[in-house]
């Protein structure tokens, strides 16, 4: 799909993944009104040099507001051709605390997006979703087919605008597809997810790796390939209506990942079980692991940057950018 000239919508274009696919849009010649939230500090998250550099910041128009208002949403995405929807609360463990605020969030802020596209009249709108609604595998690799489980507030939230969006084409002929990412990971990321926890743990000097539960498995996926999956679908006819998963189709488990990052980072670390890192025992996903043909065969989307590579390039980001963790605090 040709980006060249394009009027591209970006909602949590402030984020980890969004921040990377603005980057990649406008690197592709679109036109990007980034859709990021409002707050008086005037700080963008990672859509800040020196994360992005100054000219592509120049390129791309900030449009500061919350996804939870219609009003603001419809704005922000009038004259977009097409919209790529990535705001949401996405922490697992926040959402135990509250899960309101999944709801309002995720749940109606998919809805304004929704109704904004219907109203604006894009071509394509690519809204995000999360392996998390699989909930535990019950087959492995997962295909779209798998049952939908809400094992957490998080999930069922996603759940809820997944389902939404399918509405949408169906009842209104939205063209809207749904891009499913497993484990997406890389420069960017926060500490609330798995790598950059260890990762600022260990490059932050200490001597015991505290985690939560270390038999889960996970489908990891460097965000360069996961970003790719989001343009290959927005061009991706056969996809209109339907959800696409994106992950690598290998499993690691937290424990192993945690000592492949240990070997990464050239430290020395035990690695401990912390309770309050724990989700409730019938929250837990045990087992996660993509089926990706549907991509591989719609869209022609294959990952292309292996585990351990994109560990390394992940470990020396965070090694450079030691401000943006609190190695000593738990980030739910």
């Amino acid at each position: 799909m040709a980006w060249s000239g394009r009027k591209v919508g970006v909602t949590g274009a402030e984020g980890f993944i969004g921040s990377h696919l603005v980057e990649r849009l406008v690197a592709e010649g679109a036109e990007v009104r980034a859709f990021v939230w409002y707050n008086s500090f005037s700080r963008w998250g990672w859509l800040e040099t020196p994360h992005v550099p100054k000219d592509v910041l120049a390129a791309v128009e900030l449009f500061p507001g919350d996804i939870r208002d219609p009003v603001r949403v419809r704005q922000a995405l009038a004259g977009c051709d097409t919209v790529f929807h990535l705001a949401s609360l996405i922490a697992i463990p926040y959402s135990y605390v509250a899960p309101d605020s999944y709801v309002q969030t995720n749940v109606c802020g998919a809805l304004n997006v929704l109704n904004a596209c219907r109203d604006a009249g894009v071509a394509r709108l690519v809204h995000t979703s999360t392996s998390e609604v699989y909930g535990t595998a019950r087959r492995v690799p997962i295909d779209e087919s798998h049952p939908l489980q809400g094992q957490s507030p998080y999930s069922a939230s996603k759940i809820g605008a997944d389902v939404l969006a399918e509405s949408y084409h169906r009842a209104f002929g939205l063209p809207v597809v749904t891009v499913r990412p497993f484990n997406t990971y890389g420069p960017r990321q926060s500490a609330r997810a798995v790598i950059p926890t260890i990762l600022s743990q260990l490059l932050g000097g200490a001597s015991q790796v505290r985690l939560g539960a270390l038999a889960p498995t996970r489908d990891f996926t460097f965000v360069e390939d996961t970003v790719d999956g989001f343009l290959r679908a927005a061009g991706c006819d056969r996809a209109l209506g339907q959800v696409v998963n994106v992950g690598s189709g290998k499993e690691i488990s937290i424990g192993e990942l945690a000592r492949l990052l240990i070997e990464v980072s050239g430290r020395t670390a035990e690695i401990a079980t912390e309770a309050g890192r724990l989700r409730p025992e019938a929250s837990e996903v045990e087992r996660l692991c993509c089926d990706a043909s549907r991509a591989a065969d719609w869209m022609g989307w294959t990952p292309r940057v292996p585990l351990r590579e994109g560990l390394e390039r992940t470990c020396r980001w965070v090694a450079a950018h030691p401000e943006a963790f609190k190695a000593d605090v738990y980030n739910v």
